[in-house]
């Protein structure tokens, strides 16, 4: 018997056996229709398979599904070759484009070049127009996207969906829309690029085979998560959990919801559940995920470590996700802030600036790199990171961005002493945080709000924020923020009566030397507006008028 013969024969008659494992397959039943397709597979009689292409496809995507990595390749071998002998060469362009895809993400780059090159041989056999030109331009679009070809990822992914929609292949639509509006984001077209993702997200669960379903979830919240577009992100994590969940028996991509999930929870403020999620994506779940997940759950565990104040823990977690590949930054140059190693804090920011080069990575790195900063005195970086910060933030226009650029310029002005300017942009960004539910970031404005109003004399108002970042941090169990609020404070010298701050201090010690505030202010990298408003404060607080006065002041309190 041929094959076609063979396929029209199975079409015809349906065992009872298959016509259950077929159901399992339509309700998502993975392992129950592996575990059934494979029994009838192995009953089969010599070479004489009784399981059609569409089946063997069937039953290598079950492998994939539930994580045996080795059935699924092998499967998409055989549903290739099958269909080949049956001349079903769109099944074979499918299953070589999906050997492809796999290899290429287990990083063998051999064997996923020579399945494209078989999937390419196909598509030029067809000759004309045909849906396998779809699918090789897609290996084209991804590659243009990893090395910031943007326009020129939007353009060829336009082109696959065009031909994936003339020919009515739901897969290579969805995955090219999915990468349309990714690069749109990646452009800065976030509003037109999340649309898109959006419109994309409709009809996922419902058109294209379950592997691209994942993969769609995977991108859009990764694209959210890049533009700190959170609530959308979240709304897609729940999303996807609740696909996830809805298939008890899907292994492939649970970890990667895991993490996802992890991340949602952490910024809401569910630390608990967040760890469990993450631990469960690094130890608990198997099979085919994406390789960078396990390290990007040993992350999360070392963030939510390292807020929780346990710092032992927070180093072997990242410590094991840089292991696995995950850049451990920024999250390990804030532990090493909040440990008071300034110095190797900055060395590790500095060192992950210089290697980021898109703005979408370098946004991850840059509030934290204008703390860092700060702290160590380098006020110009700080000020360039700031700067860089709000660029992007204008650029890629969404609120939470927003929000991070406004608290990296009012930490600036409070580092220059200009409390005054850093209200509002304090303001703003406390009221972006409480309206997406991240009560972590937004006690920690609070303690921010606490230092201005007390520079600016309202002891009343900073009692008020500081006492209520305090609760927020204890429900949290924000054991590290909560150590640093009961840290003492610089401030005035101890046992002084003259109130001046530490800037102060240092401006009316150049002061005492003769230096004009013009070259204070270029010593001190500030500007010559802030050294007048200094100089002021001095003069108000020591009840002077000159700077004769001023400096006999210094001279007599033992200030120099």
């Amino acid at each position: 018997m041929t094959q076609p013969e063979r396929e029209r024969a199975n079409k015809a008659v349906v065992s009872p056996d298959l016509a259950r494992a077929r159901a399992c397959y339509a309700r998502r039943a993975w392992k129950e229709a592996h575990d059934s397709l494979s029994a009838i597979d192995r009953a089969a009689a010599g070479d004489e398979p009784t399981l059609s292409v569409e089946d063997l496809e069937r039953l290598a995507m079950c492998a994939g599904m539930i994580g045996r990595d080795d059935a699924f390749l092998k499967g998409l071998e055989r549903t290739y070759e099958a269909a080949l002998l049956a001349g079903d060469h769109q099944r074979a362009m499918r299953a070589a484009f999906w050997s492809f895809m796999r290899f290429q993400a287990m990083r063998e780059s051999g064997r996923a070049s020579g399945w494209l090159t078989r999937c390419q041989r196909l598509v030029e056999g067809e000759g004309g127009d045909n849906v396998g030109q779809g699918y090789l331009l897609i290996p084209l679009v991804m590659k243009s996207f990893m090395s910031g070809e943007l326009t020129v990822a939007c353009e060829k992914a336009e082109q696959a969906a065009a031909i994936a929609d003339r020919f009515g292949d739901a897969d290579v639509l969805a995955f090219a829309r999915n990468m349309q509006g990714r690069s749109l984001v990646r452009l800065g077209k976030v509003r037109e690029g999340i649309a898109l993702l959006d419109e994309n997200m409709l009809t996922a669960t419902t058109g294209p085979s379950p592997l691209i379903t994942a993969l769609i979830y995977c991108g859009v919240i990764s694209s959210c998560y890049e533009v700190h577009a959170f609530e959308r992100a979240r709304e897609w994590t729940n999303a996807l959990s609740d696909w996830c969940e809805a298939q008890p028996e899907l292994v492939a991509f649970r970890g990667t919801c895991m993490v996802h999930r992890a991340e949602v929870l952490r910024m809401g403020g569910d630390w608990s559940q967040a760890f469990e999620q993450a631990k469960r994506a690094a130890t608990g779940v198997s099979g085919m995920q994406q390789p960078d997940a396990v390290g990007e759950a040993y992350y999360e565990i070392g963030e939510i470590h390292r807020v929780r104040g346990d710092v032992e823990a927070a180093e072997l977690a990242y410590r094991t996700a840089s292991q696995h590949g995950t850049e451990p930054q920024p999250g390990l140059a804030l532990l090493r802030l909040a440990l008071g190693q300034r110095d190797a804090a900055a060395s590790g920011i500095r060192r992950v600036l210089a290697e980021a080069r898109s703005p979408i990575s370098r946004t991850k790195l840059l509030p934290a790199a204008v703390e860092i900063l700060l702290a160590v005195d380098a006020v110009e970086e700080a000020r360039a990171a700031c700067r860089e910060l709000e660029e992007t933030a204008s650029r890629f226009e969404t609120e939470a961005l927003g929000a991070l650029a406004a608290h990296a310029r009012a930490t600036v002005h409070l580092y220059e002493d200009d409390a005054q300017a850093a209200l509002g942009p304090l303001r703003r960004a406390f009221w972006v945080w409480q309206k997406i539910g991240a009560p972590h970031a937004a006690a920690r404005l609070r303690v921010d709000l606490s230092r201005a109003c007390e520079a600016l004399g309202d002891h009343e108002g900073a009692k008020l924020e500081l006492d209520a970042a305090r609760a927020a941090f204890a429900e949290l169990g924000a054991a590290l923020d909560l150590a640093a609020l009961d840290a003492p404070q610089p401030g005035p010298t101890a046992g002084a009566a003259h109130g001046l701050t530490q800037r102060e201090l240092q401006v009316l010690r150049l002061v005492a030397t003769g230096k004009t505030n013009k070259s204070i202010a270029s010593e001190l990298f500030l500007s010559e507006k802030t050294i007048d408003r200094h100089v002021s404060n001095i003069f108000t607080k020591v009840r002077v008028s000159s700077r004769a006065a001023a400096t006999a002041f210094a001279y007599e309190h033992r200030l120099i």
